[in-house]
């Protein structure tokens, strides 16, 4: 089998930098909409990481700070 060609943009990414961390939040409150909101698509489900740009610590946070918010009815689960 042949090698694969090279693309022709074959540079190395520079690695998007995580919004939580860059903001110094250290601690993702269930409590605060205004940081959660942006992390959910206009369907109301999270974001993937690759999406939204966090790194993975901050992804687990916020995963478990929008389900905790869903449960506490401050968001909710879907949108028409």
């Amino acid at each position: 089998m042949p090698p694969r060609p090279k693309p022709k943009n074959d540079k190395p990414r520079k690695p998007k930098p995580c919004p939580i961390c860059t903001a110094g939040i250290e601690y993702v409150d269930y409590k605060d909409l205004s940081l959660l909101k942006p992390f959910l698509n206009e369907r109301a489900k999270i974001k993937a990481r690759r999406t939204s740009g966090a790194c993975a610590k901050c992804q687990k946070q916020l995963s478990a700070a929008i389900k905790n918010a869903r449960e506490m009815a401050l968001i909710p689960y879907t949108t028409r």
